[in-house]
């Protein structure tokens, strides 16, 4: 699903709930391991949250 900079939005995030209905930008330059647990690192474009991880099931590719 990703390249470092697909815009998603963030259908919901076990992370941080509050980064749901937001949008980001992936940060990750290969796809998730281990370290992750399989989740995408996200930045999200909102003032009071930092990143979140995601699995890609709780994104979607924005435009």
């Amino acid at each position: 699903m990703a390249r470092k900079t697909t815009k998603v939005r963030i259908v919901s995030c076990a992370d941080d709930p509050r980064a749901a209905g937001k949008t980001g930008r992936i940060v990750d330059e290969v796809p998730p391991g281990e370290l992750t647990q399989g989740r995408w690192t996200v930045k999200v474009d909102a003032f009071l949250i930092g990143d979140v991880l995601c699995n890609g099931s709780e994104l979607r590719e924005s435009s």
